[in-house]
């Protein structure tokens, strides 16, 4: 049976996986310009365990282009923007860099703001459109699951489509097995619930100890109530 063919109450999963997510819910940091970094480096502070950074550059792009300069400019200026909390204008210097060079870095950062400014639905848009230049980020695909849930009409179904890729892009990422955990168990799949709650806290997240007990409590809960109910007489 589909996620949307199930009996279930969308503002109940969004409230449900709200309280299960992460702090940060989503993969806030933006990427910066530099070309010192690859897209692969880390430094710690990013996703609540790591901090990944991209070059605003392409393989086929030149320090000395002028378009490539701007676009550059705009990135690096527009996080300064959002470092000092000037949403509005971080939003409008990584359009102008998108606009200028429409790479999935400027537009993994366009989603940033649109999210912090509560615009889903064009968080929504451009990250899918990042994800249609670089699919294999599984922190886009991981931003884009929470916006799907966090949004006024959640869709747990998109959500755990994308969680499910940034999982094979990532497996052993401990934050996005417990947020994949969380739709999860919101969504009634408790026995998978709890194997990504498990490999969450096997990769390191401590917090999934309390919800692997929960979740087991309502296996255990479940089965004695079906045990229950077989062995009550027909009427």
């Amino acid at each position: 049976m589909s996620l949307c063919r199930r009996s279930v109450s969308w503002l109940n999963i969004q409230k449900l996986v709200l309280q299960s997510y992460r702090a940060s819910l989503l993969c806030t940091r933006p990427i910066a310009a530099s070309k010192r970094t690859s897209p692969e480096s880390r430094s710690s502070g990013f996703r609540g365990i790591s901090r990944r950074w991209a070059t605003s550059t392409t393989p086929h792009s030149t320090a000395t282009d002028p378009a490539e300069v701007e676009a550059s400019r705009c990135l690096e200026q527009g996080t300064l923007k959002l470092e000092e909390g000037d949403l509005e204008a971080a939003k409008n210097l990584y359009k102008r860099s998108a606009d200028i060079k429409r790479n999935a870095s400027s537009l993994f950062n366009l989603g940033v703001t649109h999210y912090h400014l509560k615009e889903f639905d064009e968080a929504i848009a451009v990250w899918k459109e990042s994800i249609a230049l670089q699919p294999a980020s599984p922190d886009t695909h991981t931003n884009l699951a929470s916006a799907y849930i966090i949004s006024p009409v959640p869709r747990p179904d998109l959500a755990l489509h994308h969680l499910h890729i940034a999982s094979s892009l990532s497996p052993e990422d401990p934050e996005i097995a417990f947020n994949l955990a969380a739709v999860l168990e919101a969504t009634g799949q408790l026995e998978a619930a709890l194997e990504q709650y498990q490999r969450s806290r096997d990769f390191g997240v401590e917090r999934a100890a309390m919800h692997i007990r929960n979740v087991s409590a309502k296996i255990l809960g479940q089965r004695l109530k079906a045990a229950e109910d077989s062995e009550k007489p027909e009427p």
